[in-house]
């Protein structure tokens, strides 16, 4: 075999080795780009190019009971709420994307559920990635929890930021069901089983357990947005009344780093970045 043909069978042989690699390394992209498309498909979060999206919209709650796939794909019978279940896996599967550099949780929320409100926190917290909060109409209760645990926060002059507080708050139909001559049969065990239970009086002593637990979750709501936005407690604390206010307020208060929106968070996110 001469020295030309064998050039020619070395130049094909790298030829196609290159392709054969070309092939498998765009492949593995490919394969990981949808497999990360899947794995956000129908979670309340999308991704950009380097920078993921959450959207925590409406009542905070801590998971969906869908009764079918098919209810699960089409979710337009599902009330105006976000589950933290499927936050925390959105937050989860951001942490293990390498490609995303950095997240901005888009906020629209009065609250909800404490304990749902407080595993996105946690979430969040362990999140190593930038984050920041962009508030559209509101970020109260549950809602400011999540936004206080991101690295910067972003409202408009006319957003609605925090009221930091808890309510066990409940209709008492017992005066009703009197009048309608319905009784009510206590049949429990445990002193306290029935306390709160909308279609009987509470009591003096049930109204004492409901008001302590509620004032606990209130001092450890507060004592988590102190450290989440590094306000003194007492500063914290004076804010903590409930009620909430607009955007440059809170600004002045702490609650809020920057009037602003969406593409502020982007612009700040990639001058951390890049």
């Amino acid at each position: 075999m001469n020295k030309k043909k064998i050039k020619k069978i070395l130049i094909i042989v790298l030829a196609v080795f290159l392709l054969v690699t070309a092939l498998w390394f765009w492949g593995e992209k490919a394969i990981n780009f949808f497999q990360q498309e899947d794995e956000l498909a129908g979670l309340p979060c999308y991704k950009g190019e380097d920078i993921a999206t959450i959207e925590i919209r409406g009542e905070i709650i801590s998971y969906f009971l869908y009764t079918s796939d098919k209810e699960k794909a089409d979710n337009s019978d599902v009330p105006d709420a976000v589950s933290s279940e499927e936050v925390v896996m959105c937050i989860n599967n951001i942490k293990n994307d390498n490609s995303i550099k950095g997240v901005i949780v888009e906020i629209d929320s009065r609250g909800g559920s404490l304990f749902a409100s407080e595993e996105v926190m946690h979430a969040l917290r362990r999140l190593t990635k930038p984050t920041t909060a962009v508030v559209r109409e509101s970020a109260t209760s549950g809602g400011y929890l999540i936004a206080s645990a991101t690295d910067r926060i972003f409202a408009s002059d006319f957003s609605d930021i925090g009221g930091i507080g808890v309510t066990m708050s409940y209709l008492d139909y017992s005066q009703k069901n009197e009048a309608d001559g319905i009784t009510y049969q206590q049949i429990s065990s445990g002193k306290f089983k029935d306390a709160g239970d909308p279609d009987k009086p509470l009591t003096d002593e049930e109204w004492e357990l409901l008001m302590r637990d509620t004032e606990l979750m209130h001092a450890m709501f507060t004592a988590n947005v102190a450290k989440n936005r590094g306000l003194d407690i007492e500063k914290a604390i004076e804010l903590a009344d409930g009620s909430s206010m607009l955007g440059e307020m809170a600004k002045e208060n702490g609650l809020i780093d920057e009037i602003g929106d969406t593409n502020s968070a982007e612009s700040w996110l990639n001058d951390k970045l890049f």
